[in-house]
């Protein structure tokens, strides 16, 4: 009964749903202020940086995150790993790419049905070289968010990332595109939207995700130069960018467009295609496969015989439709005020899109100088998605980038496989969609793993405030974990549970039997340029490293057994 009672707590205190705000100037005490500011506009506070902020002054920290370009980021960057993909331009890693598939082929070919064991080996090395360039990816977004100085600046990226989500086990080249593909996000996550949106529409990575690279003008359609000339048939119009280009990252769903105009629009972006690999890769418009017939794209005419203006003129109309206005006002007032944002925050955050055709920093800016953002309803009022709880866990126990894959394991292993979500609509930005009974015993699971020192850097003992409480007693080591982790505030359960050691999800065994009801035969990680067959599970070596062998719990005692604890709370896992 106990159980029960504490689980139905736990599910409400996670999921539960912000009241409207109230039209009055920062609702917040002072110092919640800066902790709201931090658990926002970065990936939570590291030891010393409510203090600094403090000092600055808020506004003052907030001005400068929003001009990362102002930040001086170099003991970052010194301390970055030196991910060994990273030194090779992406031209290079895509022509490495097409010798190692004409290699295999050429064995296949050679070897007939059987490999030898020298090509086997090859094989083998030349796919663990390539899967590399994937775990270089994913460690390297962690160790950014986790000490990158421009906090803002990565929480846009990944905002962005999501919003123009790709899916890098498409197959094929596409993880050689992606680090190309969000340091360009990166560059421009608070700057122009139309240039990004025209960043995003050139870039392979997108191109290739959804299929544009091979669309081209349907049979009878006039083209710039005739498709004969091209030596093979045509493949015809593929319609899934035109459609979520609309629907996904301008207009949105409900935004007045018919499929004829998805039809239009995938007939302007036709010729939109990329080098091959081993030519090193990179947009280019092709003539040959632009439909160069006149179009109507939402009311407007685009006249025939034109080529890549076609595509270039459709990015215009929706950058500056009023309906991307409020669609992508939605959805940043979504990321940073609440999952249900109040119509009157979307309609000045809108309006500001339309003044400033575009600017993303001051539509960002009017959101979170807003009376919403700092209402009292607001603290504590999103779930953090899984790449939030292990990036802030991190950040709160002072860690270090890690450079190996393990951290990065960790999301995957509470449901947020980096640059996997296989659907163009990325991850849910919304709480419902990352709690249930299951995921809250993967996330005390994983805040119990992180005391324990589980994660490269991240451990109890390792915490700047660990010394100064190692010998006191249990209950100022639990206000003392309390101050620096959860903001100074924790309901009496959270407070009884820090005090007492005795979670009920724990010693009523349910973690274990979860973590062993999900228990199975082990799949391995395959190829990874290979298309995904259903969604695969991470390796046993990677999996038992962070969070231990299935039903399996870090026991912890004392200080690490309250910080363990205290990850694991709804303090912790609210921002």
């Amino acid at each position: 009964m106990r159980l029960a009672r504490f689980s139905g707590f736990l599910f409400l205190a996670l999921t539960a749903v912000a009241l409207p705000a109230q039209q009055m100037e920062r609702e917040q005490a002072a110092d919640q202020q800066i902790l709201h500011a931090l658990n926002r506009l970065a990936f939570g506070p590291r030891p010393g940086d409510v203090q600094k902020v403090r000092a600055m002054g808020l506004d003052q920290w907030i001005e400068q995150q929003l001009h990362p370009e102002r930040i001086d980021d170099s003991a970052f960057e010194r301390k970055f790993p030196r991910y060994s993909t990273f030194g090779q331009p992406e031209n290079a890693l895509l022509r490495q790419y097409a010798e190692a598939q004409r290699d295999r082929r050429q064995i296949r070919a050679d070897s007939g049905a059987s490999l030898s064991r020298e090509d086997s080996i090859a094989l083998r090395q030349r796919a663990q070289q390539l899967r590399a360039v994937v775990t270089d990816l994913q460690s390297a977004k962690v160790a950014r968010a986790v000490a990158s100085e421009r906090q803002l600046q990565e929480v846009m990226t990944d905002f962005w990332f999501n919003h123009f989500n790709v899916f890098i086990r498409k197959g094929g080249p596409q993880p050689f595109y992606m680090r190309s593909y969000e340091e360009g996000i990166r560059q421009r996550a608070l700057g122009n939207f139309r240039d990004l949106l025209g960043f995003v529409a050139k870039s392979p990575a997108m191109l290739f995700y959804l299929d544009n690279a091979r669309s081209m003008a349907d049979s009878g359609r006039p083209t710039l130069v005739p498709m004969r000339a091209m030596g093979r048939r045509r493949t015809g119009l593929n319609e899934n960018y035109g459609r979520e280009l609309l629907e996904l990252h301008t207009l949105g769903v409900d935004g007045g467009y018919t499929q004829q105009d998805v039809i239009e629009v995938a007939r302007a972006l036709t010729g939109w295609t990329i080098r091959p690999p081993q030519e090193g890769g990179g947009f280019v418009f092709r003539p040959i496969m632009h439909d160069a017939a006149p179009k109507i794209v939402l009311g407007r005419q685009l006249r025939g015989g034109r080529g890549i203006e076609d595509g270039e003129d459709v990015l215009d109309i929706a950058a500056r439709h009023p309906s991307t206005a409020r669609f992508i006002a939605t959805k940043l007032a979504r990321r940073f005020v609440s999952d249900t944002p109040s119509t009157a925050l979307i309609d000045r955050a809108a309006a500001v899109f339309t003044r400033t055709d575009g600017d993303i920093r001051e539509v960002v800016r009017a959101i979170i100088q807003s009376p919403e953002f700092f209402a009292a309803s607001s603290y504590r009022s999103k779930v953090k998605s899984p790449f939030e709880v292990v990036v802030s866990a991190a950040r709160a126990l002072g860690a270090e980038p890690d450079a190996t894959p393990r951290t990065a394991g960790a999301i995957a292993l509470l449901g947020q496989p980096l640059y996997a979500h296989q659907a163009p609509n990325g991850y849910p930005e919304t709480g419902d969609a990352w709690i249930n009974t299951g995921s809250i015993l993967n996330r005390i699971n994983f805040g119990l793993a992180a005391a324990a020192g589980r994660l490269p850097g991240v451990s109890a003992t390792s915490s700047s405030f660990a010394p100064e409480v190692a010998a006191a007693p249990r209950a100022q080591q639990v206000d003392a974990v309390v101050s620096a982790l959860l903001g100074g505030s924790v309901s009496p359960d959270t407070r009884a549970i820090l005090l007492s050691g005795d979670h009920p999800m724990i010693s009523s065994g349910a973690v274990e039997r979860a973590a062993a009801e999900r228990a199975a035969p082990e799949d391995s990680e395959g190829d990874m340029m290979a298309p995904p067959q259903g969604r695969r599970r991470p390796g046993a070596a990677g999996r038992n490293a962070v969070m231990g062998r299935p039903g399996q719990i870090p026991r912890l005692e004392g200080f690490a057994q309250i910080v363990g604890l205290a990850l694991g709370s709804p303090e912790f896992q609210r921002r």
